[in-house]
């Protein structure tokens, strides 16, 4: 009973056993006399505190998870809170965070990042990264190790991730195009749309499903693409500052990724007008550029619910939570005037 007893603390043993530590303490060290069915109520609290373990519901079983993104900190920051939000969510399961936050990171530094996760005891990963093959490698290997890795915001389709949590990103360039398309005049123009990187996927499908839309339903409308910003301010607004030289009548822009403080700086610096400006997720910066109403409307979606989704494919995996399909989430539109406080 000794050796059964050592996975467990004499207060959680006394407690599921509803006697004092003092009696567990006798009963396990077989010190002095105890009645027969005392020493059998122990075991059974044994038993019982195994079975809980099993499905994750013993009392201090902590799920280590890592959260591993590369992204500008305001977004990271917005995660971050919305993670911690949803941790009391989720009892009777324990979950503890770790995480790991890079603005600028090298794929093959990923990669080695996200295996150090194996190494640590981690029980699933959370990965926002760039669509790179070193990055699928490892999030193979650890998938092979038993390691539950769940996508957020930007998918890795090319992996063995268990799944992917956020919009559908191709429905929110859609959307941006619907928008943008009816609130600029009908003549035909350029408009812009601003990518920090095109290695992550779900910026490359806000692009795609914003081309789409335009082709089909706006062909007065021409694309032009601005990359390579990374959601960077200074690298963003050289970026943006040296197009809109080159295209003197360019007044509307898609952002599909971050650094949307930039291009507005970048407009004002030319005194060129920012007839339509949408962009995405509601982080601080975004905040303050629709209170200011130097941004039209942001696309966004609820990084709460976002964040319990992750943790349930985190606990399905481990056959610890059991529920139906885990929906994407919803793209809703803000503007000044329903900016959620």
């Amino acid at each position: 009973m000794l050796s059964r007893a050592k996975h467990f603390s004499i207060k959680q043993i006394a407690t599921q056993a509803g006697v004092s530590k003092a009696t567990v303490d006798r009963v396990l060290h077989q010190r002095g006399s105890v009645h027969y069915q005392t020493n059998r109520r122990i075991e059974q609290a044994l038993d019982e505190l195994e079975a809980q373990e099993k499905n994750g519901l013993a009392v201090g079983r902590t799920f280590h998870v890592d959260v591993i993104m590369h992204t500008p900190q305001r977004f990271s920051n917005a995660v971050q809170e919305a993670m911690t939000a949803q941790l009391g969510s989720m009892a009777p399961f324990r979950i503890s965070p770790r995480f790991h936050l890079f603005e600028d990171i090298a794929p093959q530094q990923m990669h080695d990042v996200i295996l150090r996760c194996a190494e640590k005891g981690s029980q699933g990963v959370v990965l926002k990264a760039a669509d790179e093959p070193q990055i699928n490698l490892a999030v193979n290997k650890l998938t092979a190790a038993g390691i539950p890795v769940v996508t957020l915001v930007t998918d890795l389709p090319q992996s063995e991730r268990i799944a992917y949590v956020g919009m559908d990103n191709r429905t929110a360039g859609q959307t941006a195009a619907y928008l943008l398309s009816r609130w600029l005049d009908p003549a035909p123009q350029e408009v812009a749309v601003v990518i920090g990187s095109e290695l992550f996927r779900g910026e490359e499908e806000r692009e795609m499903g914003f081309r789409m839309w335009l082709r089909g339903r706006a062909p007065h409308l021409r694309v032009l693409d601005i990359s390579g910003g990374y959601g960077v301010y200074e690298p963003t607004f050289e970026r943006v500052t040296q197009e809109l030289k080159t295209h003197p009548t360019l007044k509307a822009v898609y952002s599909v990724g971050g650094g949307n403080r930039a291009i507005v700086d970048a407009f004002a610096a030319l005194g060129r007008p920012l007839a339509v400006f949408i962009g995405h997720d509601l982080d601080e910066e975004n905040r303050q550029l629709l209170t200011e109403e130097k941004i039209a409307a942001i696309i966004d979606h609820n990084l709460n619910i976002d964040a319990r989704h992750v943790f349930l494919h985190i606990l399905q995996f481990h056959r610890l939570w059991k529920t139906g399909p885990i929906a994407s989430s919803q793209v809703q539109i803000v503007t000044p005037f329903n900016l959620p406080h």
